[in-house]
């Protein structure tokens, strides 16, 4: 079990950042911050391997977590339904 927070990007929809609570950002290198913006905190939970997540599974973001000091969760891929959509 790790207590994790977890922030949105301002810059781009659907992008999350989770590190772990006492560390926080320390971790996150710099271009990573400068291009994800500034953190806005959504959440902090306690996260174990079989809690479920939305879009990641909880052993690979805590994995991720334990050796970088972050897990990036990025945006759903466009569906084929929106890329045939004209603009």
């Amino acid at each position: 079990m790790r207590v994790v927070r977890v922030y949105r990007s301002p810059r781009r929809a659907e992008m999350y950042l989770y590190v772990d609570f006492t560390e926080d950002l320390a971790r996150v290198p710099a271009a990573l911050l400068e291009q994800f913006g500034a953190p806005h905190p959504v959440m902090t939970l306690k996260l174990t391997a079989d809690r479920r997540l939305a879009r990641a599974e909880a052993p690979q973001v805590l994995a991720q977590i334990e050796r970088v000091g972050f897990y990036l969760q990025m945006p759903p891929a466009p569906t084929a339904e929106r890329e045939a959509e004209p603009a």
